[in-house]
């Protein structure tokens, strides 16, 4: 037992002082976060081209599902599979596991480019590629922080988490101009090809310089029904919150839909399982006792509010763009995903600035000052775009996305390292599987909520306003009536799509006998923007103030909570891999 204690420690002391390998850790982990967090955004601004490649028409009966599918199966299987593959990695081996998620994740990106089918039956090939890549991306996520946890030293963890977060929420932003720009050569396949280089590099060199530093730990039993109950419930919600989102019989919406009822329950029924069985099992899948650390339960807490606030709101800002403000200002729906990417820059750029900063100086200040004062300035952020008309100026819609950029980057670096540092050693791969998990989940979630949200603001103005738009161009009555009670979704969509829906939607011998100067009109750049956006304002400016005191939720729990670092000793864990640890936070574990 004592060589082996010595053998750990010669090893993970050779890794601080061999400092070329915390380094290329960081590359290599940062690489493979900022590839699949591209990779969960680049469909939004691309879907335009991919559905013309695909020959489908997204206004199509039945068509909603899959097209939420195609854009959102990546985020749900990462999001299931977080915290059971965090789990496996503690048992296995965290780099042998992030490893397999490089490879797994770019064999998905190559079935994704390669697609044979057209039509529906291409969009369900598509669907299940996404989901491959969806596993590969829950091994990158799962076990990125816990590797560079456990190759820096504690007082440069917040420097290589940050960058690391950094990768993770901006790839994000990254995504969407990076969606743009393949969208601008026409061929969708480029949408997926692009990860397939960096991945096949990515892997190769994984395998290669990576190495296992914390010992797995000595269990390695495996909690089926925890990971049982915890992926059904997590999937549950998912499922309910995406088909809530979609139009059900005569409503707006799936809300009544029982399925979406039904997969709630399930979702929540099998969570409070999970959590009954975690406090029963001998050997569980996520110890709960971690909560008891304050760092670690509001860290997760800020995590959690800060990914609601800001992940379904960039969905609803690229909608904006593209099917709105941009047509208002002259650019042609073909052009719009590009110039819609590029537009959210701001967001990147004040990101990119404030988060390796505040990484470094929370190692040397503490994280407290910097996550929540990072928090409030996003809530300020939040509170100035919801001063901003449909039709706005792009300086401060900019200078807006800049604030609410440097706000996340500030807070996201030291809120990591503070989670991350409260993990003992030896469940470093489950606490970080669970920090993405939240993160993951809640931008999940906000999807589900904003666009609700604003798809409620539709239902209850735009009806009014088709009418009157239409028929004060000499829409007959009976048919603009009845575009105008079709499901709010349709036009959402058409919005994010970037094509005016009313030119398949109102009938050819309709048009044909209007005046040629009011059809091309009524089917060019500026009648639907003008029509749909007041409706949609309505609704996205409740998602703002919702963003904004979900931010001051986050910027609470920064403050109250503390930032020691304690340690947990499970007492079935051998004495070799047990940490000291005060004495307060024993008396914590115990209760």
């Amino acid at each position: 037992m004592d060589k082996e204690r010595e053998s750990l420690e010669s090893l993970s002391i050779g890794a601080e002082r061999h400092s070329s390998y915390k380094w290329i850790a960081l590359a290599n982990c940062t690489l493979g976060v900022l590839m699949a967090s591209i990779n969960s955004s680049i469909l939004i601004i691309a879907l335009p081209v991919i559905f013309a490649g695909l020959k489908v028409n997204p206004l199509a009966g039945n068509q909603t599902s899959l097209l939420l599918w195609v854009m959102l199966g990546f985020n749900v299987a990462t999001t299931v599979l977080l915290v059971t593959f965090g789990r496996l990695s503690d048992i296995f081996g965290r780099v042998r596991l992030y490893n397999l998620g490089f490879a797994v994740f770019t064999i998905g990106s190559i079935l994704c480019s390669i697609t044979w089918s057209k039509g529906t039956s291409g969009e369900l090939e598509l669907i299940i590629f996404r989901l491959i890549q969806g596993v590969g991306g829950a091994f990158l996520f799962s076990n990125s922080a816990a590797i560079l946890t456990d190759a820096f030293p504690e007082n440069q963890r917040g420097l290589a988490l940050g960058l690391n977060q950094i990768a993770g929420v901006g790839g994000g932003v990254i995504g969407l101009v990076v969606g743009g720009l393949l969208a601008a050569t026409g061929e969708w396949r480029w949408v997926f090809l692009v990860n397939v280089p960096v991945g096949l590099v990515g892997t190769v060199w994984a395998y290669i310089s990576l190495r296992e530093i914390s010992k797995t730990s000595s269990s390695r039993r495996l909690d089926v029904l925890g990971n049982f109950t915890l992926g059904l419930g997590i999937l549950g919600i998912m499922l309910g919150l995406t088909y809530g989102i979609m139009p059900y019989g005569t409503q707006s919406m799936g809300w009544g839909n029982p399925f979406v009822i039904g997969s709630l329950i399930v979702g929540v029924v099998m969570l409070v399982l999970f959590v009954v069985i975690e406090s029963k099992v001998h050997d569980p899948l996520f110890h709960l006792g971690l909560f008891r650390i304050r760092a670690f339960a509001l860290g997760n807490v800020a995590n959690f509010a800060s990914s609601l606030a800001r992940g379904g709101l960039q969905f609803m800002l690229i909608i904006w763009l593209q099917g709105i403000w941009l047509p208002l200002h002259g650019v042609s729906f073909a052009n719009t995903p590009l110039q819609a990417g590029i537009d959210t820059l701001p967001q990147m750029l004040g990101f990119l600035a404030a988060g390796p900063i505040s990484g470094y100086l929370s190692d040397r200040y503490g994280v407290r000052v910097f996550t929540t004062g990072g928090m409030i300035l996003s809530a300020v952020g939040f509170y100035l775009l919801n001063t901003l008309p449909v039709n706005f100026h792009y300086v401060l819609f900019a200078v807006y996305l800049l604030i609410i950029g440097i706000g996340m980057g500030l807070f996201a670096s030291p809120n990591s390292a503070a989670i991350m540092n409260a993990v003992p050693a030896v469940y470093r791969g489950v606490g970080s599987g669970m920090r993405a998990t939240f993160m993951n989940a809640g931008m999940m979630m906000s999807m589900g909520v904003f666009f609700s949200i604003v798809v409620a603001g539709l239902a209850q103005r735009l009806p009014h306003a088709m009418i009157t738009g239409l028929t004060s161009q000499g829409i007959p009555m009976a048919v603009a009536s009845k575009i105008a009670h079709l499901p709010p979704t349709a036009s959402l969509f058409a919005a994010l799509l970037g094509f005016n829906p009313l030119q398949s939607l109102l009938p050819k011998q309709v048009l044909a006998h209007l005046p040629a100067k009011t059809a091309t009109y009524i089917t060019g750049k500026t009648f639907f923007p003008n029509l749909i956006g007041p409706s949609f304002m309505h609704g996205l400016a409740l998602a703002f103030i919702i963003s904004l005191f979900l931010s001051l939720i986050a910027a609470v729990a920064s403050f109250i909570k503390t930032t020691q670092a304690f340690h947990y000793t499970d007492p079935d864990v051998e004495a070799s891999e047990r940490n000291v640890m005060p004495n307060s936070a024993q008396e914590a574990f115990s209760q």
